[in-house]
């Protein structure tokens, strides 16, 4: 009698266990399901995809010249190890709200391109993206394929919708002036990364110094726009921001201050458009922009300080207004 009665006892505090975890797993999803099976909802996602991922994440970076894996690669990892659509989208946001080595799923990319920086992306933003991936067929590099079947012994066949049968909205002047800001953002990234990782921080400054305004011109003609990158804390002076532009700085300072998402600028004059968007840092950032002695190191300053006598750009901390882009286009382009 005595053992029934442990045995029930026990039995009755694992189905108590069970049902929490499963009650926890559904908590931590913010997002309703209705919501998460929303054709609206898997619009966002791939915006936010595309503007937040694919900086690190492009899905046409050539192989040789990737920072991070393509998110595709992502997709196949969650989803093999997801029972549900719910816990692939609870174990992206477990990973990307605080990430650590034991977290990752993908280790080999871990070990190849380093820990992903913290961001505080929100979780109903993420919830999007990772729905959107759930759902949909999502791009693939060109050499995908066959690097996942020499590393993982199988091929991949992705699973999802036709991204194709999504109904987007036209574009505003917001996304194209999102559009302008992304590319050269993703340019920018691209190679200032790929200089820290292969000779570090003291390489990526020097970098920066020579090759950041040219690139960025070379986007703003790419794309005919005037597109300029400015701060009210500049480290170039060629990014110092005019008296408007500090002032568009100053909302987005306010905005991040209260916990809000920060949405695009667009003042429209005559013939001519003008799109505002705030630059916030990020862990990666402070590495040159934080605080010397603790995230810059001694080296580090000293070099900053040779190449920028009059640098202003030091003391942040992460989720602060870094800058802002500032561009400009023709309404007819």
């Amino acid at each position: 009698m005595k053992w029934t009665i442990i045995a029930l006892v026990i039995a009755v505090s694992l189905a108590s266990c069970k049902n929490s975890s499963e009650k926890n797993k559904s908590d931590y999803i913010k997002l309703k399901s209705t919501e998460l099976n929303s054709e609206e909802l898997a619009v966002r996602g791939k915006t936010l995809m595309e503007n937040k991922c694919y900086l690190c994440h492009s899905p046409k970076a050539a192989e040789g010249s990737m920072i991070a894996p393509p998110m595709v690669a992502l997709k196949a990892k969650y989803a093999e190890d997801a029972t549900s659509k719910e816990e692939f989208i609870a174990n992206i946001w477990n990973f990307v709200e605080q990430p650590t080595k034991e977290k990752a799923k993908l280790k080999g990319a871990v070990k190849r391109f380093g820990l992903m920086p913290y961001q505080p992306y929100k979780q109903e933003d993420i919830e999007a993206i990772a729905a959107f991936m759930y759902d949909y067929e999502i791009a693939e590099p060109e050499w995908f394929q066959k690097h996942w079947e020499e590393h993982h012994g199988k091929a991949y066949k992705q699973e999802g919708k036709d991204v194709k049968t999504l109904k987007e909205p036209e574009d505003s002047y917001a996304d194209i002036g999102m559009k302008y800001a992304k590319s050269t953002k993703a340019t920018l990234g691209k190679n200032l990364m790929g200089a820290i990782q292969k000779e570090g921080v003291l390489h990526a400054l020097s970098f920066c110094n020579v090759q950041a305004m040219p690139l960025t011109d070379s986007m703003a003609t790419k794309h005919n726009a005037n597109i300029r990158r400015v701060s009210d804390q500049n480290r170039n002076p060629n990014n110092k921001a005019n008296p408007e532009e500090l002032e568009y700085i100053s909302v987005y300072k306010e905005v991040l201050k209260k916990g809000e998402e920060p949405e695009p600028i667009v003042v429209e004059a005559d013939q001519q458009v003008k799109f505002y968007y705030p630059i916030v840092t990020n862990d990666m950032c402070l590495k040159c922009h934080g605080t010397p002695g603790h995230e810059i190191e001694t080296e580090t300053l000293e070099r900053i300080e040779q190449l920028y006598p009059e640098d202003r750009a030091i003391g942040y901390d992460v989720n602060e207004v870094r800058g802002m882009w500032s561009i400009s286009f023709d309404k007819n382009e």
